[in-house]
């Protein structure tokens, strides 16, 4: 097995005898090549029927009929197309060289073809036409020179300028494909914080039930914790999922945490019938419960609410989650390290931008959390 280090030293070494000129680009994908050739012979078609268009037009100007020279016409645009294939396959091959080489050689070869472009032109006259007498005419060959040298060049000219198009929706693609990536590796980063504190309690509580001989109430803790790992773990944090499958998730952490706080804690879920269908981040509202429970549950002796509501707001909806805290101990009650909502916060960002808000309040005897995010369903 090739290990990382020997990759890298033969990614470094110089390349064999024979190998590819950096100016030359490497072998584009199979679906790319199709695409480009595609749309080059829809372009070389509609170009050279321009070229025809606007010859049989100007040549019957100056009286030549455009009928009796159309075959003439035809044949000799027909030889400059296939002069053409031989420039694009000359550029294509060197699509990764500099603009200044592709114009230095598009212009060498413009002049080429329009030599010989011009020669055709002349017997396919001379077959055509059949004078009595012809002489050469260096004004007229130097008029089809320049002609078909503006041509040639022109046509190599729209053939870059299509290839740089190509290129630079590929390099769009790629960079979308890289901030998906990116934005999908920071959604997984931001979901699986979660809190070790939850996980270490309630291993803690479970042992405790144990010891005083709950070992029923200590089971049910385990399945739940169980199931409800294994349902974070199963989910993909770039889907989305409706509202009601979140707070039933939130149920199933709250029943957890409902254990080990029989006594203290209670909850309660308000949300309009409408709003259960909207779609949101899956385990947005984890950090929000959790840190519920955290500064409003634990510190506590007496009963604490905590209470999770949703609505809709015209285009928006809006989610509340809220817990009571301790008057005689409100320090404690206050956040910590803030890790938990700026997971909320930085999802919100990452997804939504402007069109979301994350805003929370604290008073002496509430914790506010309160989410705004684009209504989808």
């Amino acid at each position: 097995m090739t290990s990382v280090r020997d990759r890298a030293a033969k990614s470094d070494a110089p390349p064999p005898d024979g190998a590819r000129s950096p100016a030359v680009s490497p072998p584009a994908p199979v679906h790319e090549r199709r695409a480009i050739t595609a749309t080059t012979v829809k372009l070389a078609a509609l170009f050279w029927l321009c070229v025809l268009v606007s010859d049989s037009l100007l040549w019957g100007i100056v009286g030549t009929d455009p009928i009796a020279s159309a075959f003439g016409k035809v044949v000799l645009n027909s030889f400059g197309a296939a002069l053409t294939l031989v420039v694009t396959a000359l550029l294509f091959r060197l699509r990764a060289a500099s603009i200044f080489i592709k114009v230095v050689i598009a212009f060498t070869f413009s002049i080429l073809a329009a030599a010989i472009y011009s020669v055709v032109d002349i017997f396919i006259y001379l077959a055509m036409a059949r004078p009595a007498m012809w002489a050469f005419d260096n004004v007229q060959f130097g008029h089809t020179m320049i002609s078909s040298t503006a041509m040639f060049f022109g046509w190599s000219c729209l053939y870059v300028a299509m290839i740089y198009s190509f290129d630079v929706r590929d390099r769009e693609r790629s960079l979308a494909l890289a901030r998906e990536e990116a934005l999908s590796a920071q959604m997984r980063a931001l979901r699986y914080q979660i809190n070790p504190h939850f996980l270490f309690n309630t291993l803690n509580s479970a042992m405790g039930l144990v010891e005083e001989g709950a070992t029923a109430r200590a089971q049910r803790m385990m399945v739940s914790l169980s199931a409800f790992l294994r349902q974070t773990l199963e989910l993909d944090p770039m889907k989305d999922v409706t509202l009601a499958a979140e707070l039933e998730l939130q149920e199933d952490y709250l029943e957890i945490e409902r254990e080990r706080f029989p006594d203290r804690m209670r909850f309660t879920i308000d949300v309009d019938e409408a709003a259960l269908h909207a779609l949101v981040p899956n385990l947005l509202l984890q950090p929000l419960v959790e840190n519920a429970v955290k500064h409003g549950v634990e510190p506590c002796t007496g009963e604490v609410g905590i209470r999770i509501t949703a609505w809709r707001d015209g285009d928006q909806l809006g989610i509340r989650v809220e817990n009571d805290l301790c008057s005689i101990d409100e320090g404690a009650a206050r956040p910590g390290s803030r890790i938990g909502l700026r997971n909320v916060a930085e999802r919100l960002s990452a997804r939504f931008g402007a069109a979301s808000s994350f805003e929370t309040r604290l008073t002496p005897a509430l914790f506010r959390a309160e989410i705004r995010l684009p209504w989808a369903v």
